[in-house]
């Protein structure tokens, strides 16, 4: 695992070290010791974590600047893209939302006993979690397989006037972006960028979808969850 992601970092262009590897590693580890008995990921192959996982969410750090930024990772789910992101931005401010608790106890786990300073896991649905911070954070991300017409509400209303959302998408979305349009407009924000990208090493592309804010978000937004689901922006 440890060349595979020297490689990879360096066919990216990202200046990563080796203490940075050695956590990348352990977080690998933790994770695939505690999914022998909690359903995190069904990637198990160190090799494929290292691809699928790792440097597919590396690839954020070529769409954005996150160093000493307040960034929310949504629905985190096993702590993708979050824990990579603040184990390779070890400067950034990171929040992990999930409202899985077991996930967040797992992750709680992780910073502790990585010792991550600047990091949090916190239990809580995003809608839920906005009307306490909302506008609070300058970057938010997200891996999550919800519809971008809900994830932007979900996502945007935690975001600073001028901050982005940046959603992690499969390049087969053209249609769901061109449907949350509508959406990302209402929230006061617009499409500032999409970017497709190869993860080093294999032929696997996805995509990054980068949402700039641009006004503050109508106070009505987030709706509940119900709502949102049942009939989305």
């Amino acid at each position: 695992m440890k060349q595979l992601l020297e490689t990879g970092f360096s066919a990216m262009h990202l200046t990563v070290l080796d203490a940075q590897i050695a956590q990348l590693q352990d977080f690998t580890a933790r994770m695939l010791e505690t999914n022998k008995v909690m359903n995190l990921t069904r990637i198990t192959e160190p090799q494929e974590i290292a691809q699928k996982h790792l440097l597919d969410c590396a690839s954020l750090l070529q769409a954005a600047d996150f160093h000493d930024k307040q960034v929310i990772d949504i629905g985190c789910g096993a702590g993708f893209p979050g824990m990579p992101l603040r184990i390779l931005c070890p400067t950034c401010r990171l929040t992990l939302l999930d409202s899985l608790k077991k996930r967040i106890q797992f992750l709680a786990t992780c910073i502790d006993g990585m010792q991550l300073d600047n990091t949090e896991a916190v239990h809580a649905r995003a809608e839920e979690f906005a009307a306490t911070h909302r506008e609070s954070y300058d970057i938010a991300v997200s891996r999550a397989v919800a519809q971008l017409n809900v994830l932007v509400e979900l996502s945007l209303p935690l975001v600073k006037q001028g901050g982005m959302f940046i959603a992690m998408k499969s390049t087969e979305s053209d249609a769901e972006i061109q449907q949350a349009r509508h959406a990302i407009a209402v929230l006061g924000a617009e499409i500032e960028e999409i970017v497709d990208y190869t993860i080093p090493q294999t032929d696997i592309t996805h995509r990054l979808v980068v949402i700039r804010k641009k006004k503050q978000t109508p106070p009505q937004y987030p709706r509940p969850f119900r709502k949102i689901s049942a009939r989305p922006l």
